[in-house]
């Protein structure tokens, strides 16, 4: 992990250590004085004894109240408040849909936490509201994030996005559904056809789930772009919605699985994630692309299942999607010691690991990441995390992101949609894209 050092930008976290050091000696300095003088010690003890508070808003990965991510953050809390006398932290977890927009207000309302975890950063640092990672992490901790990872939260070489939580995807396939039908897992996208067709066959509703609902298309999207060669953006950072690959990814979509009806009796459109994992969990879904949290929630229904690479274009073709949510720590509250010490508490080994047991999400340090690998049992998480080290990640580097990805969410299902026009979506997609990157074109 490299470490970026720049004048005029701030210091890092080891000139933080040298100024409170100069303030500790100035301070010391100035109670001996107001002793020397007889002047009593209380404002200065009050000084001394000042209690920090830190404000932490995070969304909730649980789905019950047994899971909750509440549970999580109490007992990393409660490790770290005692061994920091003077430092407490105040933790709000929201539902995980609604928790940016909530962030977003409290910084516009100039009420920010200390710290964040949110799927965005880049629109926060642009504006100047945010710590760089070196501002508030120890070398040691920094240099622990996945290279990948850490690449994917910087901004002009400098990181502002820390990795909190990942996950990949791959393709589980209901095993007993497959093996009643004779079929092998899919390599290719022939290969997902031609098992969905058998699966229809045998009246099974949804033999292959394809939710571009609101909820989470872009993830959607992205694993079949990915799949057929291109993505959301190019090796230069380049949008490429409407890419040759793109337009002949999406339009094999409508033609082969939605429009021969195998993607069942759900509009594509309508159709959320959460449904298509509720689907799926209860043996009504064939395949789709899932993260982790799905093997646990289809072996608590009894559904044997099996995972496999998202299959391509041809065998082996493209690439896996990965998703990180990121830590973000805001200037305003102006703790930078106090966090920073929070943070190298979070991301120790074993709070990292108790994340991923908790909420089936991947480790994004090097430390939790070889004891998961090499622990006995838990070989569904090594399965996704053997992917993460090449997925693809959202451009969460870019301000115009957000934007895009809703209307990603909202408006990619009309392309597959009867009537729709793949290269019209795609095209209409790079235009806001063109738009977004340059704001100017837009006056033309």
């Amino acid at each position: 992990m490299r470490r970026h050092h720049h004048e005029g930008r701030g210091e890092g976290r080891g000139d933080r250590r040298g100024r409170t050091a100069a303030r500790t000696a100035t301070a010391l300095a100035a109670v001996l004085a107001l002793a020397a003088t007889g002047c009593g010690p209380g404002s200065a003890e009050g000084a001394a004894d000042e209690e920090v508070t830190l404000r932490l808003v995070a969304p909730e990965y649980g789905d019950s109240a047994a899971t909750s991510s509440k549970g999580y953050w109490k007992r990393v809390v409660a490790s770290f408040e005692k061994g920091h006398p003077g430092t407490s932290v105040d933790v709000e977890v929201h539902p995980w849909r609604t928790v940016d927009t909530v962030l977003a207000r409290q910084v516009a309302a100039g009420d920010a936490p200390d710290l964040a975890v949110s799927g965005t950063y880049a629109g926060y640092a642009a504006a100047g509201k945010l710590y760089r990672a070196d501002d508030l992490l120890s070398i040691g901790t920094q240099a622990d994030f996945l290279p990948s990872l850490a690449r994917a939260g910087e901004i002009q070489r400098v990181q502002y996005g820390m990795p909190f939580a990942a996950s990949t995807r791959l393709l589980f396939y209901n095993r007993d559904l497959f093996e009643e039908a004779g079929l092998t897992p899919p390599k290719t996208w022939e290969g997902v056809r031609t098992a969905a067709e058998a699966l229809k066959k045998r009246d099974v509703p949804y033999p292959y789930a394809l939710p571009l609902g609101p909820e989470e298309a872009q993830a959607e999207t992205l694993n079949w772009l990915l799949s057929g060669g291109s993505g959301y953006t190019d090796e230069l950072g380049s949008y490429t919605f409407d890419s040759p690959e793109n337009v002949e990814t999406v339009s094999w979509l409508k033609k082969e699985l939605v429009g021969k009806g195998l993607t069942g009796p759900t509009a594509p459109g309508e159709l959320n994630r959460s449904e298509a994992y509720a689907a799926f969990a209860k043996g009504r879904v064939g395949m789709v692309n899932g993260h982790p949290s799905l093997t646990r929630a289809a072996a608590r229904s009894g559904v044997r299942h099996g995972v496999v690479p998202v299959p391509g274009r041809t065998e082996g073709a493209g690439a896996t999607l990965g998703v990180t949510d990121w830590m973000i720590g805001f200037r305003q509250a102006g703790h930078p010691e106090e966090a920073g010490a929070f943070l190298d508490h979070v991301y120790r080994e074993k709070n990292v690991l108790a994340l991923t047991h908790a909420h089936d999400l991947l480790p994004v340090t090097h430390t939790a990441s070889d004891t998961l690998t090499a622990a006995p049992g838990g070989t569904a998480l090594r399965r996704f995390l053997a992917e993460l080290p090449d997925a693809r990640l959202y451009p969460s580097e870019k301000t115009s992101w957000p934007g895009l990805s809703t209307r990603v969410r909202n408006g990619l299902a009309d392309a597959v949609a009867p009537g729709g026009s793949p290269k019209a979506v795609l095209a209409r997609l790079q235009r806001h894209a063109a738009v977004s990157e340059n704001p100017q074109a837009g006056n033309g």
